[in-house]
């Protein structure tokens, strides 16, 4: 339970609670499997001590605006309701189980998407492909960015009394690019991976612990598995990470060796993915140790006046961080700040106060489309799902289901028009989930990629170039003459 910091799991099971109410279309309740085994770390009495902690710690699980969102309290499993569940599990020295609920987020990328969106409808300027280049000083302070518009090829200055930098893992870099300056603290970075491969539990997560003692989880999605995290020091420029075959293969051994047979090899892996986490917690042995906590520093006790630098945190609490640095600037300007509203306030497309009866009732209101299509616009989209069928509408072609989820091109068309993408692995991993489960077939790529062209213009030097990019980018690391 990151290792006792107990304010930072509070306010996480705060803000899963908060998750669900202001986007409950894209997060959902989800059943968490640990076996318990005779080792310490998964003892049924420690882990038993540990679910009734967790219950305690998350007392208003069930204020939830939508019932179908109420969270139960932990079960206890003897050994034969575990194997049930996940029959792949080694069944020497197993004793039982237990069931904790967690949430799932089934669309990250949409998720964020929203909060951006939402932003935008509440007056924020919202800027795609833009890198600030310069910070410019007046009277001792920073007062001038200038920002790269890489789209249009101009720039543009825009003056404020305080910026903030919350570059995540590019944090310190931007500090030292924009002032020629090293800060004065630093930032541990940690690479996550995750896989997806064959699906090994209908309804339940399972929590795994691998020989070396580290948990990680194996959560039914879309009709797989994701085996995720790993939590793994990187040292390089986070513009040169990729996951790396490497990396894949020292998971892979971990999976396998947690389950004392093979679960994943080369053949069946259809995805991987990962990224960096920028961790302010720099003493302890390992990143798997470190605190997801977060800070907020002032740039003027660093010679960097008129410039907040915000790290750490996690994906779970960044609305609070969001909201904790406004209040930061509001003390460091000396305004006096409305009560925030992003723990109230619906996102876009998620003002939705019965979902189950609008998720079960699409079908009677679009009775020409597929149900898995109608299944995932709903979940993805909320109720801007009608503004995708009327596209589809436009087109025949365009409500044609693409892959097993049923998504279709006319998401593609809205990604365009009304969600500022301008290339093909924005629609791809970054709007839609067509590239999220892996690279698509030729075939679908080629849909894709020629109704964005026709929508922004693109020349056919261009298409074929973004469909050269979202192959090599969305192309497995081991794929080309590997074996397993």
């Amino acid at each position: 339970m990151n290792y006792l910091e107990f304010g930072l799991v509070r306010e996480s099971l705060r803000e899963r609670r908060i998750l669900e109410d202001i986007a409950p279309n894209l997060v959902y309740p989800l059943p968490f499997l640990i076996p318990n085994y005779g080792n310490l770390k998964s003892n049924k009495w420690i882990i038993k001590a540990g679910m009734l902690l967790y219950d305690l710690l998350s007392f208003d699980k069930g204020k939830t605006r939508h019932e179908s969102k109420k969270l139960p309290h932990h079960q206890s499993l003897n050994k034969s309701q575990v194997l049930d569940i996940a029959p792949m599990l080694p069944a020497e020295g197993l004793t039982g189980g237990a069931v904790y609920y967690d949430c799932q987020s089934v669309a990250p990328e949409r998720l964020t998407l929203a909060f951006v969106r939402s932003a935008a409808a509440y007056g924020a300027e919202v800027s795609n492909y833009s890198e600030v280049v310069q910070l410019e000083q007046e009277e001792g302070r920073f007062r001038t960015a200038i920002i790269k518009d890489s789209l249009n090829h101009r720039e543009v200055r825009v003056r404020a009394q305080l910026f903030v930098n919350s570059g995540g893992p590019w944090a310190e870099r931007i500090i030292k690019k924009l002032s020629g300056q090293e800060t004065a603290h630093s930032v541990r970075m940690s690479e996550g991976i995750h896989l997806i491969g064959p699906q090994i539990t209908r309804d339940h997560a399972l929590v795994m612990l691998t020989p070396g003692g580290r948990h990680f989880f194996a959560i039914p999605w879309r009709g797989h598995s994701l085996y995720g995290t790993t939590d793994k020091d990187y040292h390089g420029s986070p513009d040169d990470y990729r996951v790396s075959k490497e990396s894949i293969d020292e998971f892979i051994q971990e999976i396998n060796s947690s389950f004392g047979k093979t679960i994943l090899d080369y053949s069946n892996i259809v995805h991987a993915y990962g990224g960096l986490r920028p961790l302010t917690d720099t003493h302890t042995e390992s990143t798997y140790k470190s605190s997801r906590k977060y800070e907020i520093i002032d740039g003027d006790d660093e010679g960097l006046p008129g410039l907040l630098t915000v790290e750490g945190g996690k994906y779970t609490t960044s609305r609070n961080l969001a909201q904790t640095t406004i209040k930061a600037i509001g003390k460091k300007l000396g305004k006096t700040l409305s009560r925030s509203r992003t723990g109230d306030a619906s996102l876009v497309g998620c003002d939705i106060p019965g979902l189950t009866d609008f998720l079960s009732s699409r079908k009677e209101v679009y009775p020409d489309f597929e149900g898995n299509t109608l299944h995932t616009l709903a979940t993805a989209y909320g109720t801007e799902m009608d503004k995708v069928i009327g596209i589809a509408k436009e087109n025949p072609d365009w409500g044609v289901p693409l892959n097993a989820d049923g998504e279709i091109l006319a998401q593609v068309v809205f990604a365009v028009r009304q969600e500022m993408a301008v290339h093909l692995l924005d629609v791809l991993q970054r709007r839609t989930g067509l590239g999220t489960l892996g690279l698509p077939d030729d075939e679908t790529l080629r849909k894709i990629g020629r109704t964005m062209a026709q929508e922004l213009g693109w020349s056919a030097e261009q298409e074929a170039r973004e469909i050269e990019i979202a192959k090599t980018t969305l192309s497995l690391p081991f794929r080309e003459g590997a074996g397993s």
